[in-house]
């Protein structure tokens, strides 16, 4: 049976045969109502007892098709005076019920009253029937407790009142023995809700006291997004909790949460600090290589430049925008000297094929380091390919025309070694997860915010606004990942 509202009957049924408008009252019974003051039109119905009274149960109008037995039962307990007052039997003693003065027959007007009887204890076998479910509730058991208690007291009808009066007291009982069972069954909720709700906050505690230096940020941030939302998932869908319970219970699981925010600040603090000693860094080799960048000391100065570029890739990240800055800046340098240096080359022309033929031969050897295959390979290549450099520095120019031929494959080769360098690089670099991480934690908060908004939201116009900028943030997202 449905869970539904406590709604007081108060539709009466319409009595079998068509009664006159009004009846005379009889001078014994003068506070008794009629039932032809109470009847409509229609001969199929029968007014329920529920009509007479100012409340009823919560429970639906039971039918009016009742047995020749059932009635004949009834009808027992009740009599007809001549004038069409009609009497029940109530314990040892009998009292008027109603009057039925135009009543054909008086089995006429006892048949009424002996429906209305029916009626009403059909209504204390649904009650019955209804405390057996679990959608009633306990102010529903109340209410119908309190309601039938009224009916059953005095009513005007005409059946074994004894009997009923016993059925009611029976249901009393059952009530209270059900409202018991509820109120156990709601404890049992509440202990296994606070235990799903703290087993959510041990497990972010455990989260919050495992952070260190090994600690994978992002990684963490998405187990505590996880929790956070299986708390939510948990307050919509579990018993409601005790507010003393559930604001302890918050309040850990916001400390641990809270921990976990400090911690990414201090290593967010500590990356910025790296990022600033390495821009430092890289000041300092730019500050060296614009001292160097006009020399004419070509070999020494190459090697130096050699030098600067090692401690270049040491010195570490200090952020993509900085970083092409001062690149430009480095290179710039680099190039004025090497440009000086092979101006310088080409004024020199005397020996330029036999240092062709050398480099040839140094070439060979530096297109015998590739391909490379890993990370460890390529530092080994590095290594060669730079003594390669320093030789191919110290040869001198060659012809013209074959400066770009030559240069070209040499720097096919560092460009492969350096292409595996820098993969086996950005494989490391925490800047790149870092931007990601932080760009997919807004996206995730703002769509945190953006289904308690939608939720909370009652005006349409707003609420589709909202939901369409949560499918653009969750596009954002799922491209992210």
């Amino acid at each position: 049976m449905a869970d539904e509202p406590v709604t007081p009957e108060s539709t009466a049924d319409v009595p079998d045969k068509k009664e006159p408008a009004t009846a005379q009252k009889h001078p014994s019974a003068t506070s008794v109502p009629s039932p032809a003051a109470l009847a409509g039109k229609g001969h199929h119905h029968i007014p329920s007892p529920a009509s007479l009274s100012t409340k009823s149960p919560s429970t639906a109008s039971p039918s009016a098709d009742y047995s020749d037995d059932q009635i004949s039962e009834a009808e027992k307990f009740g009599r007809v005076a001549d004038d069409g007052t009609v009497y029940v039997k109530d314990g040892d003693a009998e009292r008027p019920v109603g009057q039925f003065p135009d009543a054909e027959t008086p089995q006429e007007a006892l048949s009424l009253y002996a429906r209305r009887f029916l009626d009403l204890k059909a209504k204390l076998d649904l009650f019955a029937t209804r405390l057996e479910t679990t959608a009633i509730k306990p102010h529903e058991i109340d209410e119908s407790t309190t309601l039938l208690g009224e009916e059953v007291r005095e009513p005007a009808v005409v059946g074994n009142l004894t009997a009923l009066r016993e059925q009611y007291d029976h249901l009393t009982t059952r009530a209270k023995e059900r409202k018991d069972e509820m109120a156990a069954a709601r404890k049992e909720a509440m202990a296994k809700a606070i235990a799903e709700r703290t087993a959510i906050v041990e497990r972010a505690e455990q989260l919050a006291q495992s952070l260190g230096s090994s600690t994978n940020w992002r990684q963490t941030a998405d187990k505590f997004r996880e929790l956070f939302e299986e708390w939510q998932q948990h307050q919509r869908t579990s018993v409601r909790i005790d507010k003393t319970d559930a604001d302890a219970l918050w309040k850990r699981f916001s400390s641990a949460r809270t921990t976990f925010n400090q911690g990414r600040r201090k290593w967010a603090q500590e990356r910025d600090a790296e990022r600033s000693r390495a821009k430092a860094a890289k000041e300092q080799i730019i500050a060296e290589a614009e001292s160097l960048k006009d020399s004419t000391q070509w070999g020494e100065t190459s090697r130096r430049f050699n030098e600067l570029m090692d401690r270049w890739k040491k010195a570490g990240r200090a952020g993509r925008t900085e970083d092409d800055a001062l690149w430009a800046r480095f290179r710039e340098a680099a190039d004025t000297f090497f440009n000086a240096r092979q101006s310088d080359r080409e004024q020199t022309s005397s020996s330029e094929h036999e240092n062709l033929a050398k480099k040839e031969a140094l070439l060979a050897q530096a297109e015998a380091l590739v391909p490379v295959a890993d990370e460890a390979a390529a530092k080994k290549a590095r290594k060669s390919l730079a003594d390669i450099q320093e030789k191919w520095d110290e040869i001198g120019y060659v012809p013209r025309e074959d400066i770009r031929r030559i240069e070209g494959r040499l720097d096919a080769v560092d460009r492969q070694i350096k292409a595996v360098e820098e993969a086996a690089w950005k494989s490391a670099d925490p800047e790149a997860d870092a931007r990601k991480s932080s760009f997919e934690q807004q996206l995730r908060d703002r769509l945190t915010e953006l289904e308690a908004a939608i939720t909370n939201e009652s005006d349409p116009a707003v609420k589709a606004k909202l939901e369409a900028e949560k499918a653009t943030k969750e596009q954002w997202l799922n491209a992210v990942r």
